[in-house]
């Protein structure tokens, strides 16, 4: 493999993982001053913080689409461009109806990239190296929280009613960026062989990737493509994809039924209800970003050597753990240092297990026929339990407490542990034609 230029595309590729963790975790520094803005009832505000999940989930759903018919290169930058529409109109609302539209729409982006770019990443990448390249998404996903938790802070800092519209306005700039690194990134040559276009484009791409086993792959995805010629066309509802779809759907809903969504949003309001002031409140999510940031880098590197299983049953033993102590300390009103030492050390847990490995693990269980639509029906999953979650959260928040919620999220892990114990395989190291032939029913 020619390291660098398969990293450069990957890279590229997973900016789209970095506007997905920016546009997502942003919205944690303005949304109080939103609610200021419009004088938000509690339902209207749970609605404005995820109108851009619900749009999510539309991007998710529809996001094999775009990514079988026009390519996974075109659909990147139909992406790119939705960010920075997005980015710029969000700042400039001064209609309460018009935002939400924005909003929504770069939900949609979101949705669209958590399908196209793990799967783009796995389809260029060789075995060896599958898991720490598709992990790059996820990196990006993380910096992209991080840096706007400390533009959020930066920005918040200065005061002045409308700063939350250059927290939101400010991710114009790497939109753009990701719009024109793109025109460098070949289409991924599984796609174009599968569907018998540009092949000698495809054969060169292939040649980068794997100089030595290049021919070999040629005539697996040949392969895969005669017999797919002239047959039915495939349903992910068969009955021979039931495995990666049941592990695709569960692993998407323990993500979210772990809190990590909840905690992204609304941190700063976390805060403050275990004691702590606004500016301090607002610090304190920087050091979730670092942390998330230096537990997913530290994932990408033993993610390829002691496997996708192994990450998780660590992961979850320690969420299980932080999960209880938080609620303990809610229901004990310990006070906000507790909480903080606690989320932060289950922000390390999350990062090195399920936060690294969601995208690389879906992404990989799906034969190449239904790829796109099993990444597909993961997202979904995923953005419509985010969804649920933090249109929730408020009203949850003032209702019940953080003590009754978070001892949810802990007793979901303990069934996630469950989950991973008896029914996730291990994939590391294999090609995913190897991948396919274990998942499907035949």
């Amino acid at each position: 493999m020619n390291n660098n230029i398969v990293f450069f595309w990957a890279f590229v590729v997973a900016l789209g993982g970095f506007l997905f963790g920016f546009d997502t975790a942003v919205i944690s520094g303005a949304e109080q001053h939103i609610q200021q803005y419009w004088h938000l009832t509690e339902v209207q505000h749970g609605f404005t913080v995820s109108i851009a999940l619900i749009g999510t989930v539309f991007g998710a759903l529809g996001g094999s689409t775009p990514s079988d018919k026009l390519g996974r290169r075109a659909t990147l930058l139909l992406v790119a461009l939705i960010y920075l529409v997005s980015a710029i109109g969000t700042a400039m609302a001064t209609n309460w109806y018009f935002f939400l539209v924005c909003r929504f729409i770069g939900g949609l982006g979101v949705g669209a990239s958590s399908v196209t770019a793990p799967v783009y990443i796995s389809e260029v990448s060789p075995a060896s190296y599958r898991g720490r390249m598709v992990a790059l998404f996820q990196f990006n996903v993380v910096f992209g929280i991080l840096i706007s938790y400390l533009s959020n802070y930066f920005i918040g800092g200065y005061g002045g009613e409308n700063s939350w519209r250059l927290m939101l306005g400010i991710q114009a700039i790497p939109a753009a960026l990701f719009l024109v690194l793109l025109r460098w990134v070949p289409e991924s040559p599984r796609w174009l062989l599968l569907r018998g276009k540009k092949e000698a484009a495809a054969i060169k791409t292939l040649q980068i990737i794997n100089p030595a086993g290049y021919e070999e792959d040629i005539n697996t995805i040949r392969q895969s493509r005669h017999q797919s010629i002239g047959a039915p066309k495939e349903r992910l509802f068969a009955r021979k994809y039931r495995t990666p779809v049941l592990l695709a759907v569960l692993f998407a809903v323990f993500n979210q039924v772990s809190g990590i969504n909840a905690i992204i949003y609304y941190a700063p309001r976390i805060f403050e209800m275990s004691g702590l002031g606004t500016a301090s409140s607002l610090l304190s999510t920087v050091g979730l970003g670092i942390v998330n940031f230096i537990f997913t880098l530290t994932a990408i590197r033993f993610i390829d050597r002691i496997g996708r299983r192994q990450l998780m049953l660590i992961g979850t033993i320690g969420l299980i753990a932080t999960l209880g102590l938080t609620a303990i300390s809610f229901y004990t009103h310990t006070g906000g240092i507790a909480v903080i030492s606690y989320l932060l050390i289950y922000i390390a847990f999350f990062a090195f297990s399920q936060g690294a490995v969601i995208w690389v693990f879906i992404s990989e269980i799906f034969p190449n026929a239904v790829r796109a639509k099993g990444q597909t029906l993961g997202s979904f999953t995923h953005w419509i339990m985010a969804a649920i979650i933090a249109f929730t959260f408020p009203w949850l928040a003032s209702h019940i407490g953080g003590g009754h919620i978070f001892a949810f999220f802990c007793g979901m892990m303990v069934l996630q542990l469950l989950f991973v114990w008896r029914l996730m395989p291990e994939t590391k190291g294999q090609t995913l034609e190897e991948i396919e032939m274990t998942m499907v029913v035949h």
